[in-house]
Parts: C-alpha cells; sequence; structure tokens
C-alpha cells in the first residue's frame, strides 16, 4: 500500500512504536553497550515528542508526511543496526568495535535530522513542548560517540602485533586473555573454544560476502589466538604429536632432518614456504615475496616469465597443512634427537640438546608442548639436579624458562616436579646461575590473570628461598633484583610472615614499612618475632634508618600492656646501636621513658625495660649527650638517679632491681655531679650497702661496682659496714673475679678508696690474704689495665713506709718483679703507680741494709767495692729481705720514664729515684744514678715541666750535688740552667725560685770544697 493513502496518524503510531521497540532493544546490547546506550535514550527521548503530535493531531501535510517517512527509514536502519550486531561473536564485536561506534553515531545523527524535520513541519503543534524538541534534535545531530579506550588499545595491540607478525603463544595468550577479558568470556578452554567456532563463523560469513580484506584479517587473527593455550585442546595436541611420531620411527634413529620436496620451495626465494599463494598461471609462492615482486613493478609469473593478466593472489591451503605436516615430522625427529642427547650423560652433547631443543621452542609454539609430552622437560629438570657443570646448569634453566614461558599446563608440571626445589637452589649459585634462575621463578609464578596465587603460596611454605631472593636485590645485576624484588613483594601479600623471614636474611624496610603504617595489631604481631632475632650492630643501624624509631615511641606513649611490652622491648634491642640513641634522643624518646619511669601506672615489668633503655643510651661512653629531649636540652638525670635508688626500698621484684641497678650504674658513671648527687641528696651508701648481702650474685655485683663510684665523694661508715662479719670476704672474693673484669676493677677501686690510715681494716685485710689477691690482678694476663691501675692503688694500705711487716708482705708475694714489668707494659696510670709503690718500698731499704764499715786507708771515693755489696747502699741487699730497687733492676724503668716527659710518671720516677741518695751516704747513691743516666733526664725536667715536677727535680737535684763528684760533673751546665731560671720563677713562683737558689747555693759550697780532688775523675763529658 503506498504511503499516501495510509492516514498520517496511523504512520506515526507505527513509527512511535518502532522507536520504542529500537529504544529497548539496543539497551540490551552488551558489546559497546555506551555507545548503543546513548542511541537508545535518545529513541526513549523521541517517544513523548511523538505522542505529543498524537495528541495535537498532526498536521496532514506533504512536509509532515515526507519528515515522518524520514524518520520511519532512519529509526529502521538503527533498528537493523541494532539487529546486525544482537547476536554476533563477542571476539569479532571487539575487533569491530571502532566501526560498530561510527555506525551508531551516524545513525543518531541521522534520527536528529529527521526530527528537526518533523519539528519545523509541524511548529505551531509542538509550541509547547519547542525547547525541549530542539534540545533533542541538536543533542542527536552533534553526537559524538568513541569507542572504549581500553577495547581501542586492544585492538591497536592486536594490528600492531599482526604487522610485526607477532605469532609466539606467550603473544596469543596475553590477548586472548585481554580480548576474553574485554568482552566478558572466561578464559577456560571451554569457554574459548565455543567463542572461536563462533569467530570462525564471522570468517566464513566474511567469505560469504565476498569481502577478502575482512576475510584475511580474521583468519590471521584466529590463527594468532588458536595458538593460546586456552585455545588449544591438549588431547588433540597429544594425539597429533603421537600420529607424527608413529611415522618418524619409520626413520634411522641417526636422522634429524627430512629434506622438503620441491614443490614446497617458494619459486623466488627457493625457501619452504609459510604462506603459500597460487598465480592463476598455477604458479606457487611466498605471499610475503610475491607481493615483494608485484611492488618491485613485476608482471610476470616468477617461474615461467609469462605475463600476468590477473594478479589475483589465492591461498593454497592443501600445499600449506602438507608444509605443515612436514615440519612437524622434522619437529618430531628434532625432539628425538635432542632426547637422545640429554641423556647420553656427555656435557658437551647435553649443551647441543639444549640448543637444538630451544631453536625448536623458537620456530614454533606448539613445541612446548610436544617437547613436554616427548619427555624432554623431565630430563632437563634431572639433569638440573645432578650435573654440576655451571654452563649446563645455566643452559637448562634458560631452556626450562622457553618452555613454560606462556604456558600454563608446562608451568604446573614444572612446578609440581623435583624441578622446583633444583630452581630454589640455584637462585644461591653464581651470578649467572642465579640470575636465570630467578627469571624462571618469577615466569613460573605467572599465570594468565597475573601472578599464580597457588605457586606464590607453595613458594612461601619454603621460606628458604627468602635468603637467596634478598641476597640478588644487593647484586651487580639489575635484571635479578627487579624480579627478585617483585617476587618478594607478592610473598609479603600472601604472607605477612615472610617479611620476618626477609628481616632475618638483612632487608628490614618491608617490615618497618608494616611498623610504621601498620594498626597496632600488626605492629605487635611483627615486634614480636623481630625482638627475637640476633640482630648485629649494622643492621639495628639499618632499622633506625628505616624509621622504626617513632612508631616505637608512638606505642609506648599510647599503645596497650602487650603494645608496651614488645615495643620497649624492641627499644632495649635498637638501643645498642649508637645511630639509634640519636635518633631516639631527636624524637623526644627520653622524656618519654622517663615518665614511663615514674608513673605509677607502669607495670612493674615494664618499668625494668624502660630502666635498660637508659642503660644502653648510657654505655659504651657516650656520655649524657644523649639525655636531652627534642629541642636538644638535657634532661636532668638527678629526680631519675633519686627514683631508680628507691626501686631498693622496700623490697620489689628482683626483676625490676637488677635493670634499675644496671640504669643506675650506668648513668652514674656518666657525670661524677651524679654521683654526689646520690651520695649526698638521696642517702644512696646506705640504700646501696645492704645489697651485698643480697643472695644473687648479679646484684651484689653492680652493688660492688656502684659502691665504687660512691666511695669517690665521702664513704662515711663504709668501712664500719665491712668490718662487720663475712663482708670484707665478699669484697676480697670480688677481687678474685677475673672473669668479672668492671666487678674486678670496681671491688679495687672501692678498696683504693677506703682510708688507708684505717689499721683494723688493713689487719683484716691481710689476714684474708687481700695482698695476694691484688697482686694476682697484677699478675693477671687477662685483666684489665683499668684493674690493674685500682688494684696499684689498693697496694699502697700496704706499702707505707711506717709499716715494714706489711711491705715485707708485698714483697714476698711477688709484687716486685710485677711492678718492674708495669714500668714498660702498664698504662701511664700503671706506670706512674708503679713507680710510686717502689719509691715506697725503697724508702726502707736503708732501715733494713747492713752496711759495711768504710776501709781506713783509702778516701771513700776510691774505696774498691767489695763482692756482693749493693753500690747503693753499701750492704748486702736483696729484693725480698731490703726491697733494693737495685737489686730488682727497676732503675732502667724509672730512668726510661723521666725521659717520657710525661708529668704524672715522671713526678713519681723522680720520687722513687731519690731514695737512693741517702744524708748520710749521699756518694754512693749519687754515682749510681749518674752510671744510670738518671741525672740528665731530670735537668732536663727544668726545661718542660710543670711547677710541682721542676720543685721535684730541684729536690732531687739538692741531694746529687751534696756530693762533690756530681758538681764536678754536672755543675757547669746546672748553673746556666739555673741562673736564668731563679730570675724568671723569682717572680712567677717565689718558693720554686728560692728552691733554684738553693741548688745554687750547694753547687757554690761543693765548688769550693772540691779543689782537693783529682781532676777528671768521672771524665769530661758534660751534658
Amino acid at each position: 500500500m503506498a504511503m499516501e493513502f495510509i492516514p498520517i496518524g496511523t504512520i506515526l503510531a507505527l513509527v512511535t512504536n518502532q522507536v520504542v521497540k529500537t529504544a529497548q532493544a539496543a539497551k540490551d546490547i552488551l558489546i559497546e553497550k555506551e555507545s548503543f546506550k546513548v542511541l537508545s535514550q535518545h529513541l526513549f527521548d523521541i517517544e513523548p515528542v511523538l505522542k505529543e503530535l498524537q495528541l495535537q493531531k498532526l498536521n496532514d501535510s506533504q512536509a509532515a508526511r515526507s519528515a515522518l517517512e524520514t524518520l520511519q527509514s532512519d529509526v529502521k536502519k538503527a533498528s537493523n543496526l541494532v539487529d546486525k550486531y544482537k547476536n554476533r561473536a563477542r571476539f569479532y564485536l571487539l575487533l569491530r568495535c571502532r566501526h560498530i561506534v561510527n555506525e551508531v553515531q551516524q545513525v543518531t545523527r541521522d534520527i536528529g535530522r529527521s526530527l528537526a524535520a518533523i519539528s519545523l513541519a509541524n511548529t505551531e503543534v509542538l509550541a509547547g513542548i519547542s525547547n525541549q524538541v530542539h534540545r533533542l534534535q541538536n543533542e542527536m545531530q552533534r553526537v559524538q560517540l568513541e569507542a572504549s579506550h581500553s577495547q581501542l588499545q586492544i585492538v591497536d595491540k592486536l594490528n600492531q602485533g599482526l604487522i610485526d607478525q607477532k605469532l609466539n603463544q606467550g603473544f596469543a595468550n596475553d590477548m586472548l586473555e585481554e580480548i576474553a577479558r574485554a568482552v566478558g568470556v572466561p578464559v577456560e578452554p571451554s569457554q574459548i573454544s565455543r567463542e572461536l567456532r563462533s569467530f570462525k563463523r564471522e570468517k566464513e560469513e566474511a567469505a560469504n560476502r565476498k569481502e577478502k580484506a575482512e576475510e584475511l584479517f580474521l583468519e590471521q587473527v584466529i590463527e594468532l589466538l588458536s595458538r593460546a593455550d586456552a585455545a588449544r585442546d591438549y588431547e588433540e595436541v597429544e594425539k597429533q604429536y603421537y600420529q607424527r611420531l608413529q611415522v618418524v620411527e619409520r626413520y634411522n634413529p641417526m636422522e634429524e632432518y627430512i629434506t622438503p620436496l620441491n614443490a614446497f620451495l617458494c619459486k623466488i626465494t627457493r625457501t619452504v614456504m609459510i604462506d603459500p599463494v597460487s598465480l592463476c598461471t598455477g604458479t606457487t609462492c611466498e605471499r610475503a615475496a610475491v607481493e615483494a615482486w608485484f611492488d618491485c613493478g613485476e608482471i610476470t609469473d616468477p617461474e615461467t616469465g609469462e605475463v600476468l593478466e590477473d594478479r589475483t593472489l589465492r591461498p593454497n591451503l592443501p600445499l600449506r597443512q602438507s608444509i605443515e605436516e612436514w615440519r612437524e615430522l622434522n619437529y618430531c625427529l628434532r625432539i628425538r634427537a635432542c632426547n637422545a642427547k640429554l641423556l647420553s650423560g656427555d656435557g658437551l652433547l647435553i649443551e647441543q640438546g639444549l640448543s637444538h631443543m630451544q631453536n625448536l621452542l623458537r620456530e614454533n609454539s606448539i613445541n612446548k608442548d610436544w617437547i613436554s609430552i616427548g619427555g624432554l622437560t623431565d630430563d632437563v629438570i634431572q639433569i638440573l639436579g645432578r650435573f654440576h657443570s655451571e654452563d649446563v646448569k645455566r643452559k637448562i634453566l634458560v631452556a626450562l624458562k622457553d618452555i613454560v614461558e606462556g604456558h600454563c599446563r608446562n608451568k604446573e608440571k614444572v612446578a609440581n616436579s623435583e624441578g622446583w626445589d633444583q630452581i630454589l637452589s640455584c637462585l644461591a649459585g653464581v651470578e649467572s646461575i642465579s640470575k636465570a634462575a630467578v627469571e624462571l621463578l618469577f615466569e613460573l609464578l605467572q599465570d594468565r590473570s597475573g601472578w599464580n596465587i597457588c605457586a606464590l603460596r607453595k613458594l612461601s611454605e619454603q621460606g628458604s628461598s627468602i635468603p637467596s631472593l634478598v641476597s640478588l636485590l644487593n647484586g651487580i645485576d639489575q635484571d635479578s633484583a627487579v624480579c627478585a624484588d617483585k617476587i618478594l613483594n607478592q610473598l609479603f601479600e600472601i604472607d605477612e610472615e615472610n617479611l620476618l623471614h626477609a628481616a632475618k636474611a638483612g632487608w628490614y624496610k618491608p617490615l618497618v614499612d608494616q611498623i610504621v603504617q601498620g594498626p597496632e595489631s600488626l605492629r605487635v604481631s611483627m615486634l614480636k618475632p623481630l625482638v627475637s632475632m640476633e640482630i648485629v650492630d649494622s643492621d639495628l643501624e639499618i632499622l633506625g634508618r628505616e624509621g622504626i624509631v617513632p612508631p616505637l615511641l608512638e606505642m609506648v606513649a599510647s599503645g596497650n600492656i602487650e603494645s608496651k611490652d614488645v615495643s620497649l622491648t624492641a627499644l632495649v634491642k635498637i638501643s645498642a646501636c649508637h645511630a639509634n640513641k640519636q635518633l631516639i634522643a631527636a624524637a623526644d624518646g627520653i622524656p618519654l621513658i622517663i615518665k614511663q619511669i615514674f608513673s605509677q601506672q607502669t607495670r612493674p615489668f615494664l618499668t625494668g625495660k624502660c630502666c635498660e633503655i637508659l642503660e644502653r643510651l648510657s654505655s659504651n661512653g657516650d656520655g649524657l649527650g644523649f639525655f636531652v629531649n627534642q629541642d636538644g636540652d638535657e634532661v636532668d638525670l638527678e629526680p631519675t638517679i633519686t627514683y631508680l635508688l628507691t626501686f631498693h626500698i622496700p623490697n620489689p621484684s628482683i626483676n625490676i632491681r637488677k635493670p634499675a641497678l644496671r640504669a643506675l650504674l650506668a648513668i652514674c658513671q656518666l657525670d661524677a655531679s651524679l654521683v654526689k648527687a646520690a651520695v649526698l641528696t638521696s642517702k644512696g651508701l646506705s640504700i646501696v650497702l645492704p645489697l651485698l648481702d643480697e643472695t644473687d650474685s648479679e646484684i651484689r655485683e653492680l652493688a660492688i661496682q656502684i659502691l665504687f663510684l660512691f666511695s669517690h665523694h665521702g664513704p662515711e661508715g663504709l668501712v664500719e659496714y665491712l668490718l662487720k662479719p663475712k663482708r670484707l670476704e665478699c669484697l676480697v672474693g670480688f677481687l678474685e673475679k677475673d672473669y668479672k673484669p668492671d666487678v674486678q676493677m670496681a671491688a679495687a677501686g672501692l678498696l683504693a678508696n677506703l682510708p688507708k690510715s684505717e689499721v683494723g681494716l688493713t689487719k683484716k685485710l691481710v689476714e684474708l690474704e687481700g695482698i695476694n689477691a691484688l697482686i694476682n690482678i697484677l699478675r693477671g694476663e687477662n685483666t684489665t689495665m683499668d684493674a690493674k691501675e685500682n688494684a696499684l692503688s689498693a697496694l699502697f694500705r700496704f706499702t707505707d713506709p711506717t709499716n715494714i711487716e706489711s711491705q715485707r708482705l708485698v714483697v714476698e708475694q711477688g709484687a716486685y718483679v710485677l711492678l718492674i714489668n708495669l714500668l714498660t707494659t702498664g698504662s701511664v696510670t700503671a706506670k706512674a703507680r708503679a713507680a710510686a709503690l717502689i719509691g715506697d718500698l725503697s724508702t726502707s731499704t736503708p732501715k733494713l741494709v747492713v752496711v759495711f764499715p768504710k776501709s781506713p786507708f783509702c778516701c771513700s771515693c776510691f774505696v774498691r767495692r767489695r763482692p756482693n755489696l749493693c753500690p747503693c747502699h753499701g750492704g748486702i741487699c736483696s729484693v725480698k729481705t731490703t726491697f733494693c730497687l737495685i737489686e730488682a733492676n727497676a732503675l732502667p724503668g724509672l730512668v726510661q720514664l723521666l725521659k717520657s716527659q710525661v708529668h704524672v710518671m715522671a713526678l713519681e720516677a723522680v720520687q722513687a729515684l731519690s731514695t737512693l741518695v741517702q744524708p748520710g751516704c749521699p756518694n754512693r747513691g749519687a754515682i749510681v744514678l749518674h752510671d744510670a743516666d738518671a741525672v740528665k733526664p731530670v735537668l732536663e725536667i727544668l726545661n718542660w715541666g710543670s711547677d710541682l715536677l721542676k720543685e721535684e727535680a730541684l729536690g732531687f737535684l739538692e741531694k746529687v750535688f751534696v756530693s762533690r763528684e756530681m758538681v764536678e760533673h754536672y755543675g757547669s751546665v746546672t748553673r746556666l740552667m739555673l741562673d736564668g731560671f731563679v730570675g724568671r720563677s723569682i717572680h712567677e713562683n717565689g718558693r720554686l725560685g728560692r728552691k733554684a737558689a738553693t741548688v745554687l747555693a750547694r753547687l757554690e759550697r761543693s765548688s769550693r770544697m772540691s779543689s782537693s780532688l783529682l781532676p777528671g775523675l768521672f771524665g769530661s763529658g758534660a751534658l
């Protein structure tokens, strides 16, 4: 029926109905849903316009009819477009997305123009909704639709891959997965096979429509996607392999190659064809070669030279199939040959087999399946475990990576074989092997969706691989480091326990990041195992540098009991590192820790840990530098000292008292003023003394060390306490603890600081063999020098010249030899104290020596010395009987101290040497000193010594110059030194000047009396 005979109202109703149906159908399209949704919405918006025309009785004009017929035609186009793409293969629709969007856009604009024509023909009727109609028609005519960016990326990537002839299995897997996900198809073989069958029908329909370009494009896409794992029917692949293998078995085992038929060769390149096409003359060539032939201007048959009337290229599918079969037979032959080489046991043949196998993998992705089916994968895994050649191992790992790359079935096979453990063990190999191993492992951990969670869990259960992965992070190969880093981060996602494994291997950053960023529960779970680890100082510094200190302090300040416990334990551990002490101080940690100690709400065991932190902060000679707030102001530690002392009144838990005592000791060792405050203000001595009676040995040892510090500041009451039963025995016992050097040193120091006037204490120590204990400290090879210094000071109690019996006990127990040895091996302090002790003993020598009378026939200076008589003391001397330093051979060591130009040593040496010049017979001592070259260094003291030392040197010279012989020898030089010295020193130091004047006067008197002496008695050498 002609449209002009149909009432316009009927036409309008039909169009309205068609618009609604098309709008509804467009809404349900799945591919390019957004574009069809726009079309659908516009069609739904047209419906009220058409209904308004029905209500207002549309004018039956020619213009109105023409506009309505155009709209009906355009809506029909939209309906056909919807039907066209409604039930098509989803893969096909994705590939056509750009074209589909253009079609939808064009039909939408056409409908918009038709609507504008209807509006123009019915201006009066649509006056009430003119604005709505105008807006709608403008929107539709100007509509701009675009395909999904992600879909366009997939299409472009696919097109580029086809241009670049990327036909490998990995690319096929990636493309199939991306396309399937984009269109909502599960990446499962059954679903993919169904979709590919539908896709192939699209290619067949294109061929039926004679659309050659589209047919060729779809064929290329199908060929590519069919290479993917998910598109491959494994049973068919396996069946195909064994079919080819049956044919190959007829060939000689040594044969590795079947020569191609002449028909397989391209007539242009003379190589085996891949995509054979036939010309109108029947000649078959490689497609790419003949296209290049034509591009060069050729118009003839490459084989016959005949001019071609038709240059159409027709795919030669039967020949292509035959070539494929020939290739597959050769693949089987080569797989068989590779297998023989791998099983030969010969390293060279194995390497050849591996190289040939890799060539097969590169030539065709089907060989990934066939190599595995043929048993080569199992072969190389076994070789990996038993062969020790580094080159072979590396090549096996590389070959395995090629086998599993992009192939889920092969990955699963390797991961579930004994090769898994072999691969992990190779991570710790030499650089080339570890690089190949980590790259293979990385590939094994991938699947179509990204990371293979099952494989990661398996790796996570074998935490032994994490140290090897961590070591690769610090290796020189950046590719290996990147792979290792990615694997480790995935392992951390799988199981937080792996963070701890990495930390144990020395990589702390991921763990610290979790502690910094995580909630309190996670922080606690991460810190508990961390604090139980053995961590070296360098790693402790890394922990601090990575930022662990602030979250720990935050947990101490605001966490629950468990949180405080684990964070304080961690702070105890990391505060052993100098750099971390600075970080704790900078983060205002010191006031926070002290606040926790003072808080009544802090549990006792937490208080103990706070004390441990204070102890660590005070250790290693770091001083008070860390006891500051975040502004750098010093923290007042006197209240802390007082509070630490109060922990022992009354008797709290020993677990608190020990760390409190350690902290108290460590802080008191930093600053003498703090010790004084503890002794005087807090009555620390009365608090600490009873601790010597404790049953716990560590508390007693800490107490003795603290008492040693306290004893520097008025040890009132200490002697009385020690004289009580068994107290002094305890002190002597500490002297014998050479395995506890700090305790031994403190005990000796405490004894040295006790008043030497306490005769009762001295007697008691003698009875308890205290002398022997002190001398054993000097004798000990492993004894610290600090302990020896304090032991020397303590010995002064027993070397007082007024108590010769006590001195005798010291000498009899072998002290002299030890003292002389210390003159050369000891510290500056030890040398000085040894010299002073020798001086004390030497002071008693004149009282003990038996002096023989002088000969009545000769002047004393020419007396021939009797055998066995001491040249200094004129009698029979020995170390044990007279304590003679000459007999003990102490003179060289003392003289050496004079030459050292160290004030404290020189002072004690001068005093000790002065004991040799006795008032009754100064000549003998002076001669001995002269012979020992002791006078010259004493004179030199006047040039470099302090006033006190110079004064002592002048006293020495005053004694020596009683001897006229010494005046004769040293007088002139001494006068020159003292003439200027007297004038200069009389104003600076009157006492020193007077002393120098006395020596000059002595020289003058001796000079006047020297005329009777024979000149040159001692030679003419001067100083």
